[in-house]
């Protein structure tokens, strides 16, 4: 049976991407046969696999438009292609923007995918979706698929805002599609490098005599998410991450022991153990 994860989360720039092909990168040199699904229009998981965007015949476009009366049907092997890091890629590209609004007159729309997976993915032992930045039809299919659902977080202060607005989505994906959403994880990401700590007599003695549960030392974003996610992870900042993507290689294919690294390692652990 494959497992099937969605990395969703409804505002851009929150990391989504980078950690679904990180994970990706460390279950697939784990031995896992892995699918990475790109539902995103803006196709930033095909081309950090190292694929350009609509350069392929078939795409994600073709599998969600083989619903629509009078186009024709495609299945999920004919668009999925291999990578150069051994994670296969079904890949998106800008046409996805155009089948979107398709998809509000297509019975059982939010399945479409879901229905997909089980009919072409069970060679598979892990599928990772990244979802849109919306609130809209392909990101309700990702995480109608998914067993499980990952959130990314940025560690700035309106993160904590995205937090209550994902609960909200998850609510209403359960209230008019009948599926239960399971916020399984958080994961929050840091996309600059930390500020430097202040030094002198004064800022260590703050450190030194602070007492152990002084509030001001308790990330806001991280205590929000640790009451709504099951689990909370921390990503730390590696200048390799972007780098890697330029390569079209996931973190564990490029600097695999850099700190963003070493992190994603340990989460595809424990995600490689989700039923």
């Amino acid at each position: 049976m494959i497992r099937c994860i969605a990395f969703a989360h409804h505002k851009g720039g929150t990391g989504k991407t980078t950690s679904c092909l990180n994970i990706a990168g460390y279950l697939q040199k784990a031995g896992k046969s892995v699918l990475v699904v790109d539902s995103d229009p803006q196709a930033n998981a095909t081309s950090g696999l190292g694929v350009v965007p609509g350069s392929s015949e078939t795409s994600i476009y073709d599998l969600f438009m083989s619903r629509v009366e009078d186009f024709p049907e495609v299945g999920l092997q004919e668009a999925v292609v291999t990578t150069e890091s051994g994670i296969d890629l079904l890949p998106s590209s800008l046409d996805l923007v155009g089948a979107e609004p398709y998809l509000y007159s297509v019975e059982g729309r939010a399945t479409i995918l879901r229905d997909a997976l089980a009919d072409g993915a069970a060679a598979y032992d892990v599928v990772l979706v990244d979802t849109p930045p919306s609130m809209g039809q392909l990101v309700i299919n990702g995480m109608v698929a998914a067993d499980h659902v990952v959130v990314n977080l940025d560690p700035g202060f309106f993160a904590l805002g995205g937090v209550a607005t994902m609960k909200a989505i998850f609510g209403d994906i359960e209230a008019h599609v009948g599926v239960s959403i399971r916020p399984e994880m958080a994961l929050i990401t840091a996309r600059t490098p930390p500020p430097e700590r202040p030094r002198g007599f004064f800022s260590w003695m703050r450190r030194r005599f602070a007492p152990d549960d002084d509030e001001e030392k308790k990330d806001p974003v991280e205590a929000e998410a640790a009451r709504t996610f099951l689990r909370v992870e921390i990503v730390p900042y590696s200048p390799e991450v972007p780098e890697a993507q330029e390569h079209g290689l996931p973190i564990s294919h490029y600097a695999p022991d850099c700190p963003a690294g070493a992190a994603y390692r340990e989460i595809a652990a424990f995600v490689g153990e989700w039923n």
